[in-house]
């Protein structure tokens, strides 16, 4: 940003503690969106860090994604899509939940099934057994022994 736009943007926007209030976040969290490429920030004349009142939509934004269980990534992803000068709006959140329903549909079958097949194993630990569904399927890590085991 340049010094004109920080000299006029600084009073519409709000500094990193505001903006941790407002959100309900931590500031480290803050700084930490921040180093991902989530949210953007400028510096005034005295080194402070603000942020356009925008952000605070685009806080809500992820953190309603994360609470539906979409990863930091696929946020950061997202939102490169939004003009950063702008507060997203409910067309914006329309196209990335969109964007984001076949994920969570892919991870809402497989949490399921997991649940519907749980009842299956047998609760020893050893996750080698040839119908488990968990780990082992096929039963490819009787070979290394006894005890639960990840495939690489």
């Amino acid at each position: 940003m340049t010094e004109t736009a920080e000299k006029s943007g600084e009073a519409s926007s709000i500094g990193v503690g505001e903006a941790a209030v407002r959100s309900g976040l931590a500031v480290s969290t803050l700084h930490f969106y921040e180093t991902k490429g989530l949210i953007r920030a400028f510096r005034t004349a005295g080194n402070q860090r603000r942020y356009p009142r925008s952000v605070l939509r685009r806080l809500a934004v992820i953190k309603v994604a994360q609470r539906v269980g979409v990863s930091l990534n696929e946020i950061a992803e997202a939102l490169q899509a939004l003009p950063a000068e702008r507060t997203p709006g409910l067309r914006d959140w329309r196209r990335l939940s969109k964007h984001w329903q076949h994920s969570l549909d892919e991870r809402i079958r497989a949490l399921t099934q997991l649940r519907d097949q749980l009842d299956g194993c047998i609760g020893c630990g050893c996750l080698s057994l040839k119908a488990c569904p968990l780990r082992n399927a096929d039963d490819e890590l009787a070979e290394v022994g006894p005890g639960p085991h990840f495939r690489e």
